[in-house]
């Protein structure tokens, strides 16, 4: 039993903590601090990583001597990097070629990379292109070796293909399900339009898994590194046009075709290409035309109707394709 003083004492204290925090007999917190080694090491080095640019450096040496001998360079060879960062990969590309293109958007980093070559025989080899690499006109160049940031891979991918001229190969980290989905067949389940436009304009291999730790900051995802090999010659079609197409099929990839094409939105751009078509072909149109009933013969008398985008492989969109074409009906203006 506890003695009147005691009890006191113990009405005293509850007040007290009540009063404190504001909720009855709950002792107060200190948060920890949490202290990052990885943090505490980039600032020692001087620069804090940018998340707008998604920049991950690799640091594990033995990927990136892998990633180098994998693109199989020449000493002839101009190699394109995009996303140097501090120049690791660069200085292996500088050691087994003629020239290395680097891309950079963060002046840091551009500077870090010509003060790392500065005074080596390197430093005439090396050019840095400082911007946005998807809004610079990119020169010549025979090999591309990157890691790049994820947040560009799509548009990237198809800004080096469509690059002219040709190079031999790309060599290039993405994030794991980008790749998986670069590789994708008709009938997987990350079979897509990325799927099919990549592996009409290039052959695709991943070549191998890298995890996130190998990377500083480590990303939150896992990465892959993918070789693109372009078809030369390419594929006798206009890729704009191939483009309009899948865009469409694509949009609910397990939607029959018949279902797509009889979006509203659809059947109006598809008439006004066909009208400026009929013009400058001098084709008169029936003030009784239907395009919506246009495209529904075309898709019957090719026995497309009930096929679905993601069944569907690269010889069955050229179908496709062709037969829309020959009636006059294209998918860029």
């Amino acid at each position: 039993m506890l003695s009147a003083v005691g009890l006191i004492l113990l009405q005293g204290l509850k007040h007290y903590y009540t009063c404190y925090n504001g909720c009855e007999g709950i002792m107060p917190k200190v948060k920890a601090e949490k202290k990052s080694r990885q943090h505490a090491a980039v600032v020692k080095q001087g620069i804090l990583f940018n998340k707008d640019f998604g920049q991950h450096i690799l640091k594990n040496p033995l990927i990136i001597q892998s990633m180098v001998d994998k693109a199989a360079l020449r000493p002839t060879d101009v190699a394109l990097e995009i996303g140097p960062g501090t120049g690791n990969m660069t200085i292996k590309l500088l050691e087994k070629t003629k020239k290395v293109v680097a891309c950079e958007i963060d002046p840091r980093f551009v500077a870090e990379l010509q003060k790392r070559v500065q005074g080596t025989p390197y430093q005439s080899n090396l050019q840095i292109m400082i911007g946005d690499v998807l809004k610079t006109e990119l020169p010549f160049f025979d090999v591309c070796v990157a890691n790049i940031p994820y947040q560009i891979s799509s548009p990237l991918v198809f800004k080096l293909l469509l690059h002219r001229p040709f190079f031999r190969c790309a060599v290039i980290m993405f994030q794991r399900e980008f790749a998986y989905r670069l590789v994708a067949k008709p009938g997987d389940k990350l079979y897509c339009r990325l799927s099919v436009n990549t592996q009409l304009l290039a052959r695709v291999d991943i070549l191998m898994k890298v995890g996130k730790n190998n990377f500083r900051p480590p990303p939150k995802v896992e990465s892959s590194v993918v070789r693109l090999e372009p078809r030369n010659p390419p594929p006798p079609i206009n890729f704009t046009e191939w483009d309009g197409l899948t865009r469409i099929a694509f949009v609910r990839k397990n939607r029959t075709l018949s279902a797509a094409f009889k979006q509203s939105a659809v059947i109006a751009a598809l008439e006004k290409n066909y009208r400026i078509h009929c013009s400058l072909s001098n084709i008169d149109i029936p003030d009784s035309f239907d395009m919506k009933q246009k495209i529904e013969n075309i898709l019957q008398n090719s026995n497309s109707e009930l096929k679905r985008a993601r069944t569907m492989d690269i010889d069955d969109f050229m179908m496709l394709l062709h037969t829309f074409n020959v009636e006059g009906i294209h998918f860029s203006s």
